[in-house]
């Protein structure tokens, strides 16, 4: 019997209507589109503003995409994983309730937090869940409501990040497609630098913490931008030279997009030319846990059967990683 393997077989995603443009944000904080353009490479992003809407509604519209594209019946799906940084609520699971709505009434499902890492070590356990032999349909969805922890009065910030969601099906293949490789890691002393202090354990939320700002989302870009660009870039360099890749046999790298300075560095370290490289923070600005599948979901049309596949992300905790695959499918005209 062949050695099953965890292959990629339908991609969904969702973003909101609302668009922040560059232009918007001039009005709201001291900044301009050239500097945030020059900076990042960022122009617009999306923000889901309906009051009561939070990232499970993300989540089910990716999940309801892929379903709609795919003809996927719902009630085969065996595990939903929500990777997020945003839930819904505290000890109610966002992907219990994602699970509930899309109507894969047969799921056990779980939420998986690692910042920006999130849809990454997503992939990794919903690799090994296909590769057991248990289960054949696992959906993994990369999603997040960031602009719930945004203070759109710092200006380090709320230029970077933006809402939305993405979705794909993980199903056994014996062919030898799907995930080859992982490179793993994380480093909890890095923690300070990127977090929402309070409304967690340590620090649970008060009235003088909420007035005073505390909640939202503290970044030392200068610390991030370094330890990412240096980490993204080593794991991807390290895992296509483990298993004996040359920049020409990669076709895509798959990068988070939290900066454009960032990606670029990343490109540049495994020597791979621009055109082979997934982008598009331009118009959603950094969606964490959803970028990765967001990117697959824009480049799906240009996939093809066999190609090799990088991905890279790096995460507030910190956390980073690279997952080497080849994809399962050409996509249909």
């Amino acid at each position: 019997m062949s050695k099953i393997s965890a292959a990629i077989t339908a991609v969904g995603s969702y973003v909101p209507d609302y668009v922040l443009t560059n232009q918007i944000l001039e009005t709201m904080v001291e900044t301009n589109d050239e500097w945030i353009t020059t900076r990042t490479g960022i122009k617009e992003r999306r923000i889901l503003k309906e009051e009561g809407k939070g990232t499970s509604f993300l989540a089910i519209n990716a999940a309801k995409n892929l379903i709609d594209k795919s003809g996927l019946n719902p009630e085969e799906i065996e595990l939903v994983i929500v990777a997020t940084a945003t839930p819904d609520m505290k000890a109610a699971a966002t992907a219990a309730f994602t699970a509930s709505e899309i109507g894969a009434t047969n799921a056990f499902a779980f939420d998986l937090e690692a910042a920006c890492s999130s849809f990454l070590y997503g992939m990794s356990v919903a690799a090994r869940y296909i590769e057991s032999g248990k289960y054949t349909k696992v959906l993994l969805i990369g999603a997040d409501k960031n602009s719930s922890m945004i203070n759109y009065e710092d200006r380090a910030t709320c230029i970077i990040f933006g809402d939305g969601a993405g979705a794909v099906l993980f199903e056994p293949d014996q062919e030898g497609y799907g995930v080859q490789d992982e490179i793993l890691r994380s480093d909890g002393s890095g923690r300070e630098f990127l977090q929402a202090t309070y409304g967690g354990s340590s620090y649970p939320s008060t009235v003088e913490a909420i007035k005073e700002g505390k909640h939202y989302v503290f970044q030392d870009g200068k610390t991030v931008f370094k330890n990412a660009v240096f980490n993204m870039a080593d794991v991807s360099e390290r895992i296509m030279r483990r298993n004996n890749l040359t920049n020409e046999d990669i076709n895509w790298l798959v990068p988070h997009q939290a900066n454009q300075r960032i990606i670029d560095a990343t490109a540049n370290r495994i020597d791979l030319d621009p055109s082979k490289v997934m982008v598009n923070i331009y118009k959603y600005g950094n969606t964490t846990s959803a970028t990765l599948p967001l990117l697959l979901a824009d480049y799906e049309d240009q996939l093809k059967k066999g190609d090799k596949l990088i991905f890279a992300a790096f995460g507030g905790g910190f956390t980073w990683g690279s997952i080497y695959l080849t994809w399962a499918y050409t996509s249909k005209e």
